[in-house]
């Protein structure tokens, strides 16, 4: 079996990825992300991502109300390692390619060959709407037309440090860019509908998926392979990473009591409201993100494919998702950060196939 990367989907919002009253609860800071950043690193994660989230969802819990802001805190986390890639986000509506491209060439200052950028082309209209941003629901029949010009932007500035694009959204007159990165700035995207494998075929160099189910570690293979069919088309090589959370415990038992325990205390409005937002792109694809994120199986967190059992367990399932073709890396969310990093540090990773290359 060939080595898998590892990379932790860090917590920049409040409470992680579990919209529960009884799941852990707590703010996002720094010091918290700095702490599981050199942790991750010195387990031997390969990269850390930070999301961009700019509107929460409400309910008991405050899901997601409170938020850092995703390129500074990563050039934060960029001081404070040494050797872990990091990935920042962009909402492609918020912020210029060109302001991007420069933001990117500073951290990678600080980081040469360690950070890159997560396209995120948006899904929840509000966080937009609110700083009066959003182009009207029109937008998602073309974000990715959108999303590419932006990329090519980005790609021009990097390589020659002047861009002359024109497109319809974008119009770059002898736009200059100095000093120019370094290391290489790798682009991440995370299109589910066939437009958005597309989008990540031709302009990204990973593409996130989420995984599918509890406890059924393959059952995402399918984005897989319409992602390996489609960068076969452009002529590409782009490999998968995929997104599960991890609840590991001594015994499947303890695991699966607190699988049971959060979602006994699933917070009901703050649901109800993402799938309020994730239901207005109604020309969204069966694979959108959109339309699977709201699913009852796994609504409490968001349905990124969860895996539950004991320590064991979960390698041996880790080492099945590694062996989907097309699947260059794992990236975990944990119901506790700090705490589910070692348990995987100590417990889960010396058991896995799939990492005896990497650690």
């Amino acid at each position: 079996m060939g080595s898998i990367d590892i990379g932790v989907f860090i917590p920049i919002g409040n409470n992680g990825w579990l919209i529960s009253t009884t799941s852990p609860q707590y703010m996002p800071s720094f010091d918290l992300n700095k702490q599981i950043a050199q942790k991750a690193e010195g387990y031997g994660f390969d990269f850390a991502l930070s999301m961009i989230k700019l509107r929460g969802f409400d309910g008991k819990s405050e899901f997601w109300n409170h938020n850092l802001e995703s390129f500074t805190l990563m050039s934060a986390l960029a001081a404070v390692t040494s050797k872990i890639k990091l990935f920042a986000s962009t909402a492609i509506l918020t912020l210029p390619p060109a302001l991007v491209a420069r933001m990117a060439t500073t951290i990678d200052s600080v980081a040469p060959g360690r950070f890159g950028i997560n396209i995120v082309t948006g899904w929840q209209s509000a966080e937009y709407t609110q700083m009066g941003l959003w182009p009207g629901d029109q937008y998602f029949g073309y974000r990715y037309d959108y999303a590419t010009e932006y990329v090519q932007v980005m790609k021009d500035l990097w390589k020659d440090g002047v861009s002359n694009f024109k497109g319809k959204h974008f119009t770059m007159e002898d736009c200059k860019l100095s000093p120019r990165p370094q290391g290489g700035v790798k682009i991440v995207a995370a299109g589910q509908s066939g437009r958005g494998i597309e989008f990540a075929s031709q302009y990204a160099d990973f593409n996130f998926a989420m995984g599918a189910g509890i406890n059924t570690p393959t059952a995402y293979g399918q984005a897989t392979s319409r992602l390996i069919e489609a960068a076969e088309k452009a002529g590409r090589d782009v490999g998968s990473y995929v997104l599960f959370m991890v609840i590991a415990e001594e015994t499947d038992e303890a695991a699966q009591a607190k699988w049971k325990l959060y979602n006994d205390g699933a917070d009901a409005d703050a649901l109800a409201w993402m799938t309020s937002q994730s239901s207005k792109d109604t020309n969204a694809d069966a694979h959108s993100t959109a339309k699977n994120l709201g699913l009852p199986e796994g609504a409490v967190n968001m349905n990124q494919g969860t895996l539950v059992g004991s320590y064991e367990k979960v390698a041996s399932m880790l080492d099945e998702v590694a062996s989907v073709p097309g699947t260059k890396g794992i990236m975990i969310t944990f119901d506790d950060f700090l705490e589910g990093l070692d348990k995987f540090g100590q417990k889960i990773q010396p058991l896995m196939k799939s990492r005896q290359g990497k650690v």
